[in-house]
C-alpha cells in the first residue's frame, strides 16, 4: 500500500484507551462527537460487534444529509476499532488506542481505493478529522466530569 491512498493523524489524549474506546462502542456518545464541526447525527442501525452495521445520515450545518452505510471490521476492546466505511467514498478506517502516560496515542488512518479519492477528500474535508478528535476530546471531558 502507498502514503498516497491514506489520510493520517495521531493525537494524544488525556483519556485511558478504555475511556477513549467507550466514546466509540456508545451510540449515545458517538452520535455527539462524529463528524466535522457543526455537523449531526442520527442512527438507523449501529451493531458494535465485529462485522455489526452502522448505518447513519450526517446532517451538516447547511441542511444537506449525508448517508453513511459502515460495518465494524474488527474491534479489540481499548486498543483498535476498524470501520469499512462501505459506500463512496469508500474507506477502511483504522483507529489505534496506544496507552501513553496517563493518556492515549489516538492514531487515525484513513485508506482509501486509490489516491484521487484520498487526495480529494483531504481537498474537500480539510480538518475534518481534526475536528473530529476536537469534538471527541470535548466529549470525554464532559462524560469525565
Amino acid at each position: 500500500m502507498t502514503d498516497d491512498r491514506m489520510l493520517r493523524t495521531s493525537r494524544n489524549l488525556p483519556f485511558t484507551p478504555k475511556e477513549v474506546y467507550s466514546a466509540f462502542a456508545s451510540a449515545e456518545l458517538l452520535a455527539l462527537w462524529w463528524g466535522p464541526d457543526g455537523f449531526t447525527n442520527t442512527f438507523e442501525v449501529f451493531e458494535f460487534t465485529a462485522g455489526g452495521r452502522w448505518k447513519f445520515v450526517m446532517h451538516s450545518p447547511d441542511g444537506a444529509d449525508y448517508l453513511n452505510d459502515s460495518f465494524f471490521k474488527e474491534l479489540v476492546p481499548d486498543t483498535k476499532i476498524v470501520i469499512h466505511h462501505d459506500c463512496p467514498p469508500n474507506f477502511k478506517l483504522t483507529v489505534s488506542l496506544t496507552p501513553e502516560g496517563d493518556g492515549t496515542r489516538l492514531t487515525w488512518e484513513q485508506v482509501f481505493d486509490n489516491a484521487e479519492t484520498a487526495h480529494a477528500v483531504k481537498k474537500r474535508a480539510g480538518l475534518a478529522n481534526e475536528q473530529n478528535i476536537d469534538r471527541l476530546t470535548t466529549v470525554l471531558r464532559e462524560v469525565s466530569n
